[in-house]
């Protein structure tokens, strides 16, 4: 017995025929961090575990492989000097996208953050942005134990000089963070772990910024751009 290979299926013009498949929301901001980093050689990702292994997420699996250990830096666990790093590099012309493996592993580095993250535009009357991204996975829902499941958001919007943004969709973890490594402000980028491993038929082939997210969203701290 033959089986046909002509008709709607075989042709590739059935139902699901050029349908995306579902990615999740960790694909998406491993592709957004994967684009920004081959568009721009300025762009370094830098955090603990974030290179050989690809993140205790596995949302920078990859990076250290296609652009190196200099742009995907694995950092030793020291929170303040990984985020004080990331200003030195700011001030020198990168833009380094931090990650802060957990929401309340990033305590440490709150000192650098208001004290000199987010002030060093006013500081310096504009002529030094501080084109940082620090991305905290953060929230709970994953039985995570203490230290892994704070919900800090509270913490950054209630600083003057920063981008608070997180995520709702898988859409939007694409196009937010696009927006973020573009920005020359500090943007801290909250990603709720909970939502990691939700699903989209966005395509990380395809991959196109959510309509929702031509900047960065302002927190309660940081005034809307005119």
């Amino acid at each position: 017995m033959t089986t046909a290979t002509t008709g709607p299926r075989a042709a590739g013009t059935g139902r699901n025929a050029g349908k995306p498949k579902p990615a999740t929301m960790a694909q998406a901001l491993q592709r957004a961090m994967r684009d920004a980093m081959a568009e721009d050689p300025t762009v370094h990702v830098m955090g603990e575990d974030v290179g050989t292994l690809g993140g205790v997420f596995r949302v920078t699996d990859g990076l250290a492989k296609e652009f190196g250990e200099d742009r995907c830096t694995d950092t030793p666990l020291a929170e303040a000097g990984i985020l004080g790093a990331a200003v030195g590099m700011a001030m020198y012309g990168l833009r380094p996208v931090v990650e802060m493996q957990f929401d309340a592993f990033a305590y440490p580095a709150f000192e650098q953050l208001i004290s000199h993250v987010a002030r060093m535009r006013n500081r310096t009357r504009g002529a030094m942005p501080m084109p940082i991204v620090i991305r905290v996975p953060y929230g709970g829902g994953i039985g995570g134990v203490e230290h892994h499941s704070d919900s800090s958001e509270a913490y950054y919007t209630a600083t003057p000089g920063l981008h608070v943004v997180t995520p709702a969709t898988v859409e939007d973890a694409y196009g937010l963070l696009r927006a973020a490594i573009a920005s020359d402000d500090p943007v801290v980028f909250l990603e709720p772990k909970r939502l990691y491993w939700s699903k989209s038929d966005w395509s990380p082939r395809r991959p196109r910024p959510s309509s929702r997210s031509a900047g960065p969203s302002c927190g309660a701290g940081a005034p809307a751009p005119p």
